[in-house]
């Protein structure tokens, strides 16, 4: 699933986007394994550290939204990065507090995940299904940890789900940032021996290409 969205947006990249954007997709996607595998194994401050770059990314996201023309894109932006600037203040909060937000946090973002899924077409919508599926079955298993055994323990199981949640984006990081890399390497176009590129500003000379 992931895979075939980053190659739908290559698809749309031409060599020369695609040679500025590979190595941003490859630094975030090791940064984020990296991050994922840190929260997995700081007992005390996991939750804190995941939670703040949770945070951080809603926040960049919310004000790349809110920056774009007026649109229904902009309310939603700003809630977004409220949401983020809400979660980086609460990670520097103690670490209990942080795995309680992430045990709300974490089913919540599944499920908005799951119905924006669903909001569209095609092999996204059934993208969504599953998506939702995942959804059920993390909630109902932080539920039932929860009740049978304590509810800071479903906190630490919150903590891992995330944590493979953003290890799982870094991944699909790393995937576009192969295909974009591979659409890097491809030679430009080459012009036609007769153009000299003196008139294509001006809308061309004429000669097919």
């Amino acid at each position: 699933m992931a895979s075939g969205a980053v190659g739908t947006a290559g698809d749309r990249t031409g060599p020369e986007q695609a040679r500025r954007a590979w190595p941003r997709w490859l630094a975030g996607g090791i940064a984020l394994l990296v991050v994922a595998a840190v929260a997995v194994s700081w007992a005390d401050g996991g939750a804190r550290l995941l939670l703040g770059v949770g945070g951080a990314l809603l926040a960049g996201r919310g004000g790349q939204l809110a920056a774009q023309p007026a649109g229904r894109g902009r309310p939603a932006g700003w809630a977004v990065a409220a949401a983020g600037v809400v979660a980086l203040t609460l990670a520097f909060g103690p670490a209990g507090v942080a795995g309680w937000v992430l045990l709300v946090a974490v089913p919540a973002g599944l499920l908005v995940g799951a119905l924006t899924l669903l909001g569209r077409g095609g092999a996204v919508r059934r993208s969504g299904q599953a998506a939702l599926v995942w959804w059920a079955l993390v909630t109902g298993l932080l539920v039932v940890t929860g009740v049978l055994a304590d509810w800071e323990r479903a906190a630490d199981g919150a903590t891992l789900i995330g944590a493979l949640g953003l290890g799982l984006l870094g991944v699909v990081l790393l995937v576009g940032a192969s295909s974009l890399r591979t659409i890097a390497a491809q030679p430009a176009p080459a012009r036609p021996a007769a153009c000299a590129g003196c008139a294509c500003g001006a809308g061309g000379c004429g000669i097919p290409r």
